[in-house]
């Protein structure tokens, strides 16, 4: 009976196509692109049985029968009336399509957002304003103080009145350093109202009435509740939400996250806020020409400061990089090098897709909080100061100089493990993993609750992965240590992991410590003695951070494939939060994705990495821990390119297995989560 109404519908589609006007063809076209756009996947051109495995129509559509499906056969295939009656098979889960405007929740608090969206990182022009008393001001002259803090605020906006109190609160609280600008945007508000409220920060706030607006247009306030922070050198260092209390359609009792506060209590320790910007639910404010940049792009009012921001980290003297870019000199010597990294999209190193795009501002909203990628105005306005002749400006207009701490990055650790013996390196060609296994001789269990791997020479080591071993003796197998998961890890850029009170991480009595060192040589012999530093809590925690694998060592990748799906899934037998995402494979990863399917049966993305690049084992770390309930699948599937267009491939001739060394391949997703303390006993990387 199926089978018949396919036919007929077949017959049917076929003969309407022959007969319909050009122009409704030309829709059915464009129907048909759309859907076969939705199957490919990884967006290669064709679609494959991994990507559509319904085989009844898959067949039909192979027209060549060749194991693919491509844009032109689908088109021919529309005209014999059988992409039509395609449907989505019931192992697809269809993208959601997210609600419509007239859909949008009616409840809404801050929700974090891509930095150089917000414009964080940008140079605020030297703005003159007047307040309440008359009294004229400059923003130079609050610049001497460490911070300064403009804070919308408004006498008729709902929000506003609720936030008063909070910033009273906040300025009577703050320490030296911090100089308070209350700007009230609302050109309608009462002054009455107005200087009362300015009475309630007993002088120790300026209180401005931006009729016009200027003053809120050229810091780029967006709401009645938006706080910009400037630095000693204006320049944006959070844009934000005061916290998370109140928001259009709720208020809470106490707020769960003090962004303001934790933002300037970073930036007086010279550190970077964790997060440097939210949205700010509030009344929206009019949109000014903005007066944040000056007319002129130059090295010391802008590039300087997306390199500080982007680069520097390992782009400096000291840095893993292999050369500073923290000086007009340096950038400019290099600026053919990273005008093409910039272009190609793979310098600042972060493969994640792009988050969710919304509002009229154009904010990406981004769920991690260590996200690198460059805003669209922060890759316009580098590659444009490149092809511009590379001005350097006024040295009046630099940032204030980025700090990197000396040492130890953590403070200094409670307990040091180094190599017994350096580690010989070779100058030249290429090296296979090394394992050093480090004594501990711990008496006791020990609850750690910060983490650095120290490599001994930056110059080789591309990245470590510490694995803790048991006091018999044994070594783990390669599958048992995957489902086990890191301990701690070093990649460039993050040698660090530390936990907020409250959490941290079993070390217990007696164990070992396995260092597994990728080497890089540099053209230049050298040995290696790296170490691991470690703070303890101070307390038992209440949550144990723990790491899980989700491990596929039966991955068999023929010769010559050049797009090879492999997948993994691992089904939690206890409620989890999950806190951040690393994958691994080797030098034929192409792409990767984590997906969990709830119990509900409905599957989301949770990260989706199209362009994997095994030179940057990059850990994904959340702003706010991800709920995961027993029951609930996790699912990490990964494709690879074992093919001779893969010029890192070692062998294309061969079929790859499952290995420790870089000519094999992995196919491991790594989670980083805490469970519950009721729950602390159990794991989630238990074999099922």
């Amino acid at each position: 009976m199926k089978s018949r109404r396919i036919l007929i519908a077949a017959l049917v589609l076929g003969a309407t196509c022959l007969l319909v006007p050009a122009a409704r063809r030309a829709g059915a076209q464009n129907a048909v692109e759309k859907r076969f756009d939705q199957l490919d996947r990884n967006k290669d051109g064709k679609v494959t049985p991994d990507e559509f495995p319904a085989s009844e129509f898959f067949k039909r559509l192979d027209l060549d029968g060749n194991g693919e499906i491509t844009k032109p056969e689908a088109a021919k295939a529309l005209m014999r009336g059988v992409l039509n009656d395609v449907r989505t098979p019931a192992t697809e889960t269809p993208a959601p399509t997210g609600p419509t405007p007239s859909e949008a929740p009616v409840r809404q608090g801050p929700r974090p957002v891509r930095p150089g969206d917000h414009g964080v990182g940008r140079l605020v022009s030297d703005l003159a304003f007047t307040d309440l008393a008359r009294k004229s001001h400059k923003l130079s002259e609050l610049a001497e103080q460490r911070v300064t803090v403009l804070a919308m605020t408004s006498t008729s906006c709902p929000l506003s009145k609720k936030y008063l109190p909070t910033l009273v609160d906040l300025v009577k609280t703050s320490g030296p350093g911090i100089a308070w600008v209350l700007v009230n945007p609302v050109a309608t508000d009462n002054p009455d109202e107005m200087r009362v409220a300015a009475g309630q920060f007993n002088g120790r706030a300026v209180y401005v009435h931006d009729k016009e607006g200027q003053l809120a247009g050229g810091v780029g306030a967006l709401t009645t509740t938006d706080v910009i922070v400037l630095d000693r050198s204006r320049t944006i260092a959070y844009h934000g939400a005061i916290d998370d209390q109140y928001g259009f359609g709720y208020s809470i009792d106490a707020p769960r996250y003090h962004y303001l506060a934790d933002a300037l209590a970073a930036l007086q320790s010279d550190r970077p806020p964790r997060v440097a910007a939210t949205e700010a639910p509030g009344c929206t404010l009019e949109k000014p020409a903005r007066t944040v940049l000056p007319t002129e792009l130059t090295y010391h009012n802008r590039i300087s400061r997306i390199v500080q921001q982007h680069c520097i980290e390992c782009h400096r003297d000291g840095g893993v990089a292999p050369f500073a870019l923290d000086t007009y000199d340096d950038l400019v010597g290099h600026a053919g090098m990273v005008e093409q990294v910039v272009e190609r999209g793979i310098m600042p190193p972060w493969f994640a897709a792009q988050a969710k795009t919304d509002g009229e501002a154009g904010e990406v909203y981004t769920p991690w909080a260590n996200d690198r990628s460059l805003a669209e105005a922060e890759k316009q306005d580098l590659l444009a100061w490149i092809a511009g002749g590379k001005p350097e400006g006024d040295r009046r207009d630099a940032p204030q100089p980025r700090q990197f701490a000396e040492g130890w990055l953590i403070g200094k650790p409670d307990a040091v493990f180094e190599f017994s013996e350096p580690v010989p390196i070779k100058a030249t060609g290429v090296m296979p993993y090394q394992y050093v296994v480090v004594e501990t001789n711990l008496p006791e269990d020990k609850w750690v609750q910060a983490i650095e791997v120290q490599p001994g020479d930056r110059g080789v080591v591309h990245h470590v992965l510490v694995f803790v071993s048991g006091t018999d003796g044994d070594v783990p197998d390669e599958e048992a240590e995957g489902r086990a998961g890191f301990w701690g890890i070093y990649v460039p850029g993050n040698s660090t992991l530390v936990y907020p009170d409250g959490f941290a991480k079993r070390l217990p009595k007696g164990a070992r410590l396995r260092f597994q060192m990728h080497y890089t040589p540099n053209g230049t012999a050298t040995t290696d003695r790296s170490r691991i530093g470690l703070i303890w809590a101070k307390q038992p925690p209440q949550h144990e951070v723990r790491v899980a694998g989700i491990v596929n060592t039966r991955i068999r990748i023929p010769p010559g494939a050049d797009n090879h799906r492999e997948e993994a899934v691992l089904r939690l037998p206890v409620d989890a939060a999950i806190m951040g995402f690393l994958p691994h494979m080797h030098l034929r990863g192409k792409a990767c994705k984590y997906e969990v399917t709830r119990a509900n049966g409905q599957t989301t993305t949770l990260l989706d990495i199209p362009r994997y690049d095994f030179n940057w084992q990059l850990l994904y770390r959340y702003l706010e821990p991800l709920s995961l309930k027993a029951g609930d699948t996790l699912r990490f599937t990964a494709w690879y390119d074992n093919s001779d267009k893969n010029p890192a491939n070692p062998d294309p001739t061969r079929t790859v297995r499952w290995g420790a060394q870089t000519f094999d391949e992995m196919h491991l997703g790594y989670i980083e989560y805490y469970v519950p303390q009721s729950e602390a006993r159990q794991s989630i990387s238990r074999k099922e």
